[in-house]
């Protein structure tokens, strides 16, 4: 691995450390701190997702248009400047404004990391994205882990640590991102089907639509992970602390898991549409299983068949959408593939916190499995644009 990947990876791990001390308690804050619906706790999460799609977007079109570094640290100061707010106002309504902000900054971030991942270490393929992939849940294993700690005294402690561990990240972006990359922040794209026949046309633009629908879907039902299905573990009588180490758990398995799917990944290596299904399955069956959970045992059980599928979904997105990338819009198809990701969270709060209140939680996660189940059909039939595109060339 380049040494300039390891900037990367430690920018993300820091910044995720920090965006995880909040965000997993989010719904839990809204909930049982200021004493909002899980309806209203769904619409703060719903704005926050709503703004993280615009910020996606924008991230990928500073980084085509002024490069990574820019990108990044305009980014990172909105962000810095959101949770200062954050920080000294989070009453209500200010909670949900600031929320709303913080989403938008943020996002402006991810598509730049993802793109210059990409062109860092262009021959790395996959194990770049999954390099940055890693360094983000190393982040969700040791943020939760300690917020339920910090939070079991005051939420307000929260809120210090997120801004200190932001300011970090806005010093490593600072004195190691520029010119991390040299020239262009890009490097010339490779086609999903074929390394040495780029596919740079409508075609391109359409499969990885295509694959974002997906990625949409999956991220939907994921999503209850911190809204709907926090709210329930505490009425089951599970603990913050229990409940944070459910994090610990999917962050750690996914980095000292790595060996376990290795052989498959490999076998798989220029199968990219097989980990696509097979993680998408597996994230269902942990659904089914949280339809029975009880107690902190079968939550625990439920996240670790969670965290196997998507170590085997997630990375797979962004390295299609790097190899489908025309040269110059990298962070233009990185930010499309942040945006259907943080659309699926804006949807999949609001919509369960719906479902649970109008219905049940029981009823929530069938239509979740539902949604999952659907979710499998764009990612068996992403790549027929390009098929179709390679067979009137020949």
């Amino acid at each position: 691995m380049p040494k300039k990947m390891w900037f990367l990876i430690i920018g993300m791990l820091v910044n995720n450390t920090g965006g995880s001390f909040l965000w997993p308690l989010n719904a839990i804050y809204i909930h049982d701190h200021l004493g909002k619906s899980l309806v209203i706790a769904g619409v703060a999460l719903t704005l926050n997702s709503a703004a993280g799609v615009i910020g996606n977007l924008v991230g990928g079109f500073l980084f085509d248009r002024l490069g990574g570094y820019r990108a990044i640290m305009i980014g990172i100061t909105c962000t810095i400047i959101s949770i200062g707010c954050l920080t000294l106002w989070h009453g209500w309504p200010q909670y949900i404004w600031f929320l709303t902000l913080l989403g938008f900054s943020n996002g402006i971030v991810f598509p730049s990391m993802f793109a210059m991942a990409g062109a860092a270490w262009p021959e790395g393929g996959r194990r770049a994205f999954n390099a940055i992939y890693l360094s983000q849940n190393v982040g969700v294993a040791v943020g939760p882990a300690l917020a339920g700690i910090v939070a079991s005294y005051s939420f307000n402690y929260l809120f210090v640590i997120n801004l200190v561990m932001f300011l970090i990240f806005f010093v490593i972006a600072l004195t190691t991102y520029k010119g991390l990359v040299d020239g262009e922040d890009s490097e010339k794209p490779r086609s999903v089907l074929s390394e040495s026949q780029p596919i740079h046309n409508r075609a391109s633009l359409y499969a990885l639509l295509t694959v974002c629908v997906s990625m949409m879907l999956v991220w939907l039902a994921y999503s209850q992970w911190s809204a709907t299905i926090s709210s329930y573990t505490q009425q089951l009588g599970l603990t913050l602390k229990e409940y944070s180490l459910l994090w610990t758990i999917n962050g750690l398995l996914i980095v000292l898991g790595q060996p376990l799917i290795a052989p498959l990944v490999r076998r798989w290596e220029n199968k990219v549409k097989h980990q696509l299904v097979f993680g998408i399955a597996i994230v269902l069956v942990s659904f089914v299983i949280v339809r029975y959970a009880e107690d902190f045992t079968m939550f625990a059980i439920a996240m670790v068949v969670l965290t196997l599928g998507e170590m085997f979904f997630w990375p797979a997105v962004p390295l299609i959408a790097n190899r489908l990338a025309p040269k110059g819009k990298q962070g233009f198809y990185q930010g499309i593939v942040n945006s259907a990701a943080t659309t699926g969270r804006m949807i999949g709060p609001l919509l369960g916190g719906i479902l649970v209140e109008t219905y049940s939680f029981t009823l929530m996660i069938t239509f979740m499995v539902g949604v999952l189940a659907l979710a499998i059909i764009p990612s068996v039939l992403y790549d027929r644009p390009l098929k179709k595109q390679v067979a009137t060339t020949k």
